[in-house]
């Protein structure tokens, strides 16, 4: 063990790392790729092993190959899954059964349901889904407002990841997964009303957001609240997600998803977004997290609102940058020795630690 003092903390004591800890990073994206660049350069991990069923990664590995996903797990203290969402429950299950630790970004509430139930079988281990921005960040800072009251009437997360600057009819252009993409606008969304677990319809919900005086649109869309219901249940009348878009996307995409039914085609509808919607490294991500309560008796309002911009803090796009820098504030913490074996709700990530990662601080502080 060594203590680092390069790294800013409230609490320097805690600044701690055991100097062991190997990362496994599967899946060569952008977000994997970018994760690893964080993580040379992020106290407590002393090794990246990023592989791939294609090029991209240090080394090829098909993580569909049991075998060989089995004996790369074995080789790490822990392992990132940046693989599609579908792939996830098979990189979990290994873990469980190796005694290595697991983190991953989805957004299907399914895999993390999955993720919450393998935690259960190991105690050698620390389980931690939904990382990265919305989920993951988000749900940090939405947990640390509703701290500050007596009692909570609501809790609004809104996050987006736009282009900077869109001329097509759907204003939009690709900055991240279709295929995450797709399954949040299609699957229902957990929100709680009058202090009670719901779902909600994705795409519904519609509401106007002004941020620096420019007018943007926000709808529901499914994964962004992560565990934050069964968390907060009885604790706050009113919480829900909604994705962030320039006004006019919403309805592009209720056309799309239902009058001309690519609802019940994601594959088709990923494909035709892949092939006719351009990419962009020109993005912005906006977080706003507003949050009203009580305290000594009186309603008070506090919110987080906060714009990244590409390029700004890391060398890539804005979702790059924030979702893997997420990440790599959550590896620290691990490596830090935060976390106890099972599995850990983004919620339960005090915010004062995530800012004093080296990430945390440089991205969302």
């Amino acid at each position: 063990m060594v203590t680092s003092t390069e790294q800013p903390c409230s609490e320097p004591a805690e600044l701690a790392y055991d100097l062991r800890m190997k990362v496994g990073i599967l899946g060569a994206g952008k977000i994997g790729r970018a994760l690893r660049d964080m993580l040379a350069s992020t106290p407590g991990i002393t090794g990246t092993a990023l592989v791939d069923a294609g090029p991209g990664g240090d080394a090829v590995l098909d993580a569909t190959d049991e075998g060989a996903l089995r004996s790369f797990a074995r080789r790490q203290d822990g392992l990132v899954s940046a693989l599609p969402f579908t792939l996830n429950r098979d990189v979990a299950t290994v873990c469980a059964e190796e005694g290595r630790s697991y983190f991953d970004f989805t957004e299907d509430t399914a895999t993390t349901r999955h993720v919450q139930s393998l935690a259960r079988r190991t105690d050698k281990a620390v389980f931690v889904p939904q990382c990265g921005l919305a989920p993951g960040a988000v749900n940090i800072i939405g947990a640390s407002l509703v701290e500050q009251f007596e009692e909570v009437k609501s809790l609004e997360l809104r996050v987006g990841a736009l282009p900077l600057s869109a001329n097509n009819e759907m204003k939009y252009y690709l900055s991240w997964s279709s295929a995450g993409l797709i399954n949040e606008y299609l699957q229902p969304c957990d929100a709680l009303y009058k202090g009670e677990h719901i779902k909600t319809l994705p795409l519904d919900g519609l509401e106007q957001i002004v941020m620096d005086g420019v007018v943007y649109e926000a709808f529901n869309t499914s994964g962004g609240v992560a565990t934050m219901c069964e968390t907060f249940a009885g604790r706050i009348e009113e919480l829900n997600y909604k994705t962030i878009r320039y006004p006019g996307h919403r309805d592009h995409m209720r056309f799309v998803t239902k009058d001309l039914g690519l609802g019940s085609r994601p594959d088709l509808l990923t494909q035709i977004l892949d092939q006719a919607v351009p990419e962009t490294a020109q993005d912005l991500v906006l977080i706003y997290v507003n949050a009203v309560g009580v305290t000594k008796g009186r309603p008070q309002q506090v919110s987080y609102v906060k714009k990244v911009r590409a390029q700004e803090s890391y060398p890539g796009t804005a979702i790059q940058t924030t979702t893997a820098a997420g990440m790599a504030a959550v590896l620290e913490l691990w490596a830090r020795g935060k976390f106890a074996p099972g599995f850990m709700r983004q919620e339960e990530i005090k915010l004062a630690d995530f800012l004093a990662t080296a990430w945390g601080a440089k991205v969302y502080g």
